[in-house]
């Protein structure tokens, strides 16, 4: 029985008003994410006994929601790219189009040669709203068939990630949760419920990870409460607990998160190597690094082959738009019947070290990247507002290094200096969505239909998430900081 016979589950439209459905059946999503059975185990090819090491590779996909079209309209960046050919690399509109929807080809392909390939993928709320805006659903349509056919559904693993692609850190808390649950909303209503019930792994856009202990927390315990197992997380974004750089990369750790106030939560990660060059993903580089590992490492006491984990933009550079489908190819044609090196899923891996019966709690215990200087100075019983925001001082004044800021895997850049002009628009925007609608939210009880399934609610939390979108800090001052500008008024008028 499926899922939604099972629990009498709605068939969400993908589209309402015109609008992308990112909310309104809050509690049904919930029921539907928090079910716990295995994902992978019943169908997996896999026997971690015969597996000497194995790897994993993840393709993330994004393309901003910007005000260019017709009177300031929202569109996807793609279209725009497409109706203004001869800006910048506008010309590649195709190339990226195609890359969208190539997974959909290369999988059934190498599954009907008798290979056993794997991919995860991270698809942005704007990008899959954007697809469907352009008249581009036959690339949805082409992904339904990887996501929801059982022949090639296992072979396939759905990351979650935020729905406006919105770098967690200098986020507003309070829409942190709406990110991940917009998501939620959206990829159910195109993919279906059983689909989402496969989604257990997080992708935080750019790997940008929060080391403020009070928004680290938020973090964590929304992707927990949204029914989250696992999240990716860039190697040097998380360190040991007493500072040192992550040793063996190549097994889960476990991310401790505490807030100011002492409460803790944690998460299981995954940890993605050598930065964010896309030749490693491009030419298949973890599969070859995955072949040069020789032991395996003891969880519980349990021996269990590495898993040698990357992601990369799926789509941007020369490496990925053309080398990546025969070095893909490759990688599989490479392996031998009986191999002892492997593709999997997260998911997947972690599902099978599980029935080994190796469990959470035998995994290495990480931080992100400058809490521990923080949690040398605040003990956990003496765990304050007051005491932690002392030490964030008192460090910053001993090291002009030390930063709230989180890191990414474009830590040669900053999401928050110099882009007030995006920032403060930012926080007034979701201020102003809070102010008006949390009240109403509380008071539910007086409305026949929910509020947040109604057309002037989706209307503003669309512009609220939109506006937080990652790209509007990513390309300096000028063009794109103007786009948030317009973003913000129109944003506004919704709350009028």
């Amino acid at each position: 029985m499926s899922i939604a016979q099972e629990i009498n589950l709605p068939v969400l439209d993908e589209l309402i008003d015109g609008l992308p459905n990112i909310s309104g059946w809050e509690d049904t999503v919930q029921t539907v994410t928090r079910k716990t059975d295995p994902v992978f185990l019943s169908r997996t090819n896999i026997s971690l006994e015969s597996v000497r090491s194995a790897f994993a590779i993840a393709l993330h996909m994004h393309q901003p929601t910007i005000p260019a079209g017709w009177d300031g309209a929202l569109i996807n960046n793609l279209q725009y790219m497409f109706e203004h050919p001869h800006e910048g690399d506008n010309h590649n509109a195709a190339a990226f189009a195609w890359c969208y929807t190539r997974m959909a080809d290369f999988i059934p392909e190498l599954v009907e040669q008798g290979y056993h390939p794997r991919v995860m993928l991270d698809y942005s709320g704007n990008l899959l709203w954007g697809l469907r805006q352009m008249g581009r659903g036959d690339v949805l349509e082409n992904l339904k068939r990887i996501t929801c056919d059982p022949t090639y559904q296992p072979y396939v693993e759905w990351l979650g990630t935020m729905w406006g692609h919105a770098v967690a850190p200098s986020t507003p808390i309070p829409d942190i949760k709406l990110h991940i649950q917009a998501w939620q909303h959206h990829f159910a209503a195109i993919f279906g419920w059983e689909a989402l019930a496969r989604v257990k792994g997080f992708s935080p856009p750019e790997m940008h990870l929060p080391n403020h202990p009070d928004t680290l927390y938020e973090l964590v315990k929304a992707l927990k409460e949204c029914g989250y197992r696992w999240m990716l997380v860039q190697e040097h974004t998380v360190e040991t607990l007493n500072g040192e750089a992550v040793g063996y990369k190549h097994i889960p750790h476990r991310l401790l998160a505490r807030n100011s106030h002492g409460e803790t939560a944690s998460i299981t990660v995954l940890i993605k190597t050598q930065g964010s060059d896309t030749k490693l993903v491009g030419q298949m580089q973890p599969y070859y690094e995955a072949k040069s590992q020789q032991s395996k490492p003891v969880l519980g006491n349990v021996a269990v082959p590495p898993l040698v984990t990357q992601i990369s933009d799926g789509e941007n550079g020369g490496v990925m738009m053309n080398e990546f489908p025969s070095a893909f190819k490759a990688a599989w044609y490479d392996q031998k019947p009986q191999s002892d090196v492997v593709g999997m899923t997260g998911t997947e891996y972690l599902e099978l070290l599980a029935a080994a019966g190796v469990q959470s709690e035998a995994y290495p215990v990480c931080l992100p990247v400058g809490q521990s200087q923080i949690w040398q100075r605040v003990p956990p019983e003496n765990c304050t507002p007051e005491a932690v925001a002392t030490a964030i001082v008192a460090i910053q004044q001993t090291n002009p290094n030390f930063q709230m800021e989180g890191a990414s895997w474009t830590n040669h850049m900053s999401w928050v200096q110099g882009y007030e002009n995006v920032l403060t628009p930012m926080t007034q925007l979701s201020a102003r969505f809070h102010e008006k609608w949390d009240p109403l939210l509380q008071d539910a009880s007086c409305h026949s239909v929910p509020i947040t399934r109604t057309s002037a609610y989706r209307r503003a939390l669309l512009y609220n998430l939109v506006l937080q979108t990652s790209c509007f800090r990513y390309w300096g001052q000028g063009l794109w900081t103007d786009y948030a500008q317009k973003i913000f008024e129109q944003g506004l008028k919704t709350l009028a």
